[in-house]
């Protein structure tokens, strides 16, 4: 349950019947939202180890979708961080797809992965990659309209598979953080402790600096980060979500060190009243307003990074909590549901008119 799957539960929300049809699925860790719908799975779900190392089935996904039967369904709503779009679907059916990001690993973060994916990775990557990215051009063709998170996923759509896009930011559930009164002189990270998302360099700038940080999330480099960084860096694997909304509330400041498809993170610690410090890249430019919600460094470095801490504190008096709040209300669901519905008209506008006794069907 990550920025997708919550994506996809405000989907439902505005398509109460649909089914939804996926590639593997552990019902333990749905939502009740979620698990009370029809499920169906595609041939992934049956291979050996598919719940915990799908991703190493990726040169298969192309054909298990495919071989979904979609024949049933009037509107198919592709959401899609890999290749979802790649369904079939009939002639006269609507199909909208809604693009997280086109797939990292056999595009703009390739080289990354295939380096720090360990030996099968590096031999295997360069065997499926360019048919997967033949087949990927190809499937974008199949969506009617396709939906952008953020400005700069609409980029990288019109690189890498040449549509167009409309930029329809992801819903924050807004309404669900609240701004407090007092604060600590702890900064805060959070998030998945992967290297994309560059938890090294908070780790290390904090190290240098001797400010407090208190870094949120499990992942691979748990351990790693853990043994190199200094006392007054604290670590903690989870937080249930009550706990979590005082940490964002509580926040000297976030620090984002990832360039992101567009992050929720920073809008929900704006939606609690405290500030951002991004990384400038990335959908944090379209969240966070700069000298006004917080600031950005330019370089990802550490001591780039420690030079924004610094003008940060030198800042941070003029911070308004209410100008945050404003600004996280930008992306509630409400402005997520009225954009997401007009897309779907506009494409039924143009020639895609469905049967209006078929139900819809979701594929994520």
């Amino acid at each position: 349950m990550r920025g997708g799957e919550r994506v996809l539960e405000h989907i439902c929300d505005m398509f109460p019947e649909a089914d939804i049809f996926t590639h593997v699925v552990d019902p333990a860790k749905l939502s009740d939202k979620l698990r009370a719908r029809r499920i169906e799975t595609t041939f992934i779900a049956r291979l050996p180890g598919a719940r915990t190392h799908y991703q190493k089935y990726l040169p298969l996904m192309p054909r298990a979708l495919e071989g979904l039967d979609l024949t049933d369904y009037d509107l198919v709503i592709s959401s899609e961080a890999g290749p979802a779009k790649g369904v079939i679907t009939r002639p006269d059916a609507t199909h909208v797809t809604y693009c997280h990001s086109p797939m990292r690993y056999i595009w703009d973060q390739y080289h990354q992965y295939r380096s720090t994916g360990g030996l099968g990775a590096r031999i295997s990557m360069p065997l499926f990659a360019p048919a997967l990215r033949t087949w990927d051009v190809a499937s974008a063709a199949r969506s009617d309209l396709i939906m952008a998170n953020s400005a700069y996923i609409r980029a990288r759509i019109g690189k890498f598979w040449g549509r167009d896009a409309r930029v329809v930011h992801p819903p924050v559930d807004t309404a669900l953080f609240t701004p407090v009164d007092t604060h600590d002189e702890e900064y805060l990270w959070v998030g998945q402790l992967v290297s994309y998302k560059r938890p090294d360099l908070a780790v290390d700038a904090f190290s240098a600096s001797g400010r407090k940080l208190h870094v949120v999330g499990d992942g691979p480099m748990f351990e790693e980060l853990r043994a190199r960084a200094a006392p007054n860096v604290r670590f903690t694997r989870r937080l249930d979500f009550t706990a979590l909304r005082a940490a964002y509330a509580r926040a000297r400041a976030l620090v984002f060190t990832g360039e992101e498809d567009f992050g929720m993170i920073p809008v929900e610690v704006m939606a609690s009243g405290r500030p951002v410090i991004a990384y400038g890249r990335g959908g944090a430019l379209e969240t966070v307003v700069e000298g006004e919600t917080g600031l950005f460094f330019r370089e990802n470095s550490a001591p780039a990074l420690n030079a924004a801490l610094t003008r940060f504190e030198s800042w941070e008096a003029h911070f308004v909590p209410e100008a945050a709040v404003r600004q996280a209300r930008r992306f509630s669901p409400e402005v997520f549901r009225t954009r997401f519905l007009e897309t779907i008209e506009r494409a039924q506008a143009l020639g895609h008119r469905p049967y209006p006794a078929a139900p819809q069907a979701l594929s994520a």
